[in-house]
Parts: C-alpha cells; structure tokens; sequence
C-alpha cells in the first residue's frame, strides 16, 4: 500500500492486520510511521504478536470481530 507492505488488508473495511515478531521491537519508529501513513488513508491498523496467533487464537479472534462494522440483515 503506498510504499509499504502490509500483512494482510480488506480494502473493503479499511482494515490492515499487522503480525509482529521479535523484529518489530527493533523497528517501532518504522512501524508507527506506515501505521500513521495508513490511518491518514482511513484504514485501522490492528497489531498482533505472532505467539498470540499461535497461543490465543480464540483471542485474536475475538479482537478481529471487535474492529468489524455489525452485520446488516439481509434484504
């Protein structure tokens, strides 16, 4: 997206999932420079720690559902 590269992105709800390793403690400054890059666009950046995608999916989960709009019924 612009000049960087995200994870994962729905264009449709303006929406980036970031999964951070180890390496991103070292590169905080360049993360929070794409992230205020990308809100400026209106997208919302939700950040997950890989360990927590490996030990607490349900978690994250949870998170994700949280960032979604509600449901519209169907016609």
């Amino acid at each position: 997206m612009g000049r960087y590269i995200v994870d994962f992105v729905c264009i449709e709800l303006k929406l980036v999932i970031e999964l951070d390793g180890g390496q991103h403690s070292e590169q905080q400054d360049y993360d929070e420079r794409r992230s205020q890059w990308l809100g400026q666009r209106d997208f919302k950046v939700v950040r997950f720690w890989n360990n927590d995608v490996i030990e607490n999916l349900e978690g994250v989960m949870e998170r994700l559902c949280c960032c979604l709009p509600p449901s519209q019924p169907s016609p």
